[in-house]
């Protein structure tokens, strides 16, 4: 099962371009499911929607509890923004979560998930997009615990280990990070871990996901990866190992670049039918 998850920049940008730019890169791809993150909406038109349409795939959407920084931003106050998660198996449930912030802060954030009905066993899976700030440390702290939780709620009578997929917007050694994995400190949720598949890649295989080498990106923060895949325990017979990952989306797609992030990817062991 190939995973990958991208944050695609919401309609900052030469967007109209960028869109077919995420599609040829999808295409490469070929993904089975596929977590996204700044997905817009607007006047009947969904980014997540035609992406699905194009690949053939099935579809959800979760949109933002509170999208007004946003429509500041793009300058469109017609324009919605979300999580969205792509399936090339039916969706069976999903459910939105709006992430804590602090008091008189922008709830703007949240996690989408998605049950996918995949040969011989259904898969939870999660998109996720964290508060941005540098200094938010401590909000993003509140937002995985409230993640964590939402997981451990939707997890299910499924031997499928749960799928996380999302922009963390977060240093991999970030007190969040290590307390969402919970294996590095007491995890948010007892008993309940989830690990960065990107520990699964070569060692000396390219990371950042936020990178300076991105045109959209060269004079902001410093090169970082902020975007994840985090799997838990692996199940019966090897189900949800990691078999491998890596970065994509990292380069221009018939001369554009897709998004200010590159994806990640990882191949994760699921029975045939």
């Amino acid at each position: 099962m190939r995973v990958v998850t991208w944050n695609v920049w919401g309609r900052f940008g030469p967007w109209e371009e960028r869109r077919k730019a995420l599609l040829g890169a999808l295409r490469e791809l070929r993904p089975d499911v596929v977590g996204l993150q700044e997905v817009w909406a607007r006047g009947g038109e969904n980014l997540a929607e035609w992406l699905a349409g194009e690949l053939g795939l099935y579809w959800a959407w979760g949109p933002s509890p509170a999208p007004e920084r946003w429509r500041r931003r793009f300058g469109d106050p017609a324009v919605d923004i979300g999580n969205a998660v792509l399936s090339r198996w039916p969706v069976v449930d999903q459910a939105v979560l709006p992430l804590p912030v602090v008091e008189g802060g922008d709830a703007e954030r949240l996690a989408l998930y998605a049950r996918l009905d995949a040969p011989g066993v259904q898969v939870p899976f999660f998109s996720a997009h964290l508060n941005s700030g540098l200094a938010e440390s401590a909000v993003r702290c509140g937002q995985v615990r409230a993640l964590a939780r939402f997981v451990a709620e939707r997890r299910g009578e499924t031997v499928f280990p749960s799928v996380v997929a999302g922009d963390f917007n977060a240093w991999p050694d970030s007190d969040e990070m290590r307390l969402f994995g919970g294996y590095r400190a007491a995890p948010a949720v007892p008993g309940q871990v989830l690990f960065d598949a990107w520990e699964y890649a070569e060692p000396e295989a390219p990371a950042v996901t936020w990178d300076a080498a991105n045109p959209y990106v060269a004079d902001s923060d410093p090169s970082v990866r902020c975007d994840y895949i985090h799997v838990g325990p692996v199940g019966p017979g090897g189900l949800g190992r990691v078999r491998a990952v890596r970065r994509a989306g990292d380069g221009p797609v018939d001369g554009v670049w897709p998004s200010d992030h590159a994806a990640v990817v990882a191949d994760l062991d699921l029975p045939l039918a």
